[in-house]
């Protein structure tokens, strides 16, 4: 009886192998107790104090409860909306980071430059306010090798899940753009 036509993230055999339990059961469980009235801090509560899940475990059962029974969008978070999006790019973590971290050279795989950042540590993190304050991202580096490098760019404190599908859809392009500008 799901609520929602997406299928959680994560299969039940995953779920058991770490909590004993498969989607079904935790949703039961959630219900009996009055999930669909609960907050997500009540929810996450009583998955530790009762039933010792872990707190990753606490997160990924209550948010994936909350998406079922319609109480969570997708990408919703608790201060507005978040998406992810990375890249791998065959380019070594420092050209990486540089393409991203120098204005002109950002300005030619972004287009626009909506960025101000907050703060930076070279080659593996920024802080990044966006477009007036309406929003922010969290860019991380990884180094995959010598020659191959990972961005994942993070926006969060969107508005609402239309601006979340459209600023996926618009990171997953620069970020396109960003990993052809290596080839």
């Amino acid at each position: 009886m799901r609520r929602n036509d997406q299928s959680p993230r994560m299969s039940d055999e995953a779920v058991k192998a770490k909590t004993d339990r498969v989607w079904k059961e935790w949703f039961a469980i959630i219900d009996k107790a009055g999930g669909k009235k609960m907050t997500h801090k009540e929810i996450v509560k009583l998955l530790s104090t009762k039933h010792d899940v872990g707190p990753w475990w606490c997160q990924m059962v209550t948010v994936t409860y909350e998406q079922d029974r319609g109480l969570r969008q997708k990408h919703e978070k608790a201060n507005g909306y978040q998406v992810s999006v990375s890249r791998t790019v065959e380019a070594p973590l420092s050209d990486l980071y540089k393409a991203f971290a120098d204005e002109k050279r950002r300005a030619t795989w972004l287009g626009e430059d909506r960025l101000v950042v907050r703060k930076a540590t070279a080659n593996k993190s920024m802080r990044v306010t966006w477009h007036h304050a309406k929003s922010s991202l969290e860019v991380n580096f990884y180094s995959k090798g010598e020659d191959k490098s990972q961005v994942i760019v993070q926006h969060s404190k969107l508005a609402n899940a239309k601006s979340a599908a459209k600023m996926k859809k618009y990171w997953s392009e620069a970020l396109d753009r960003l990993r052809d500008s290596f080839s």
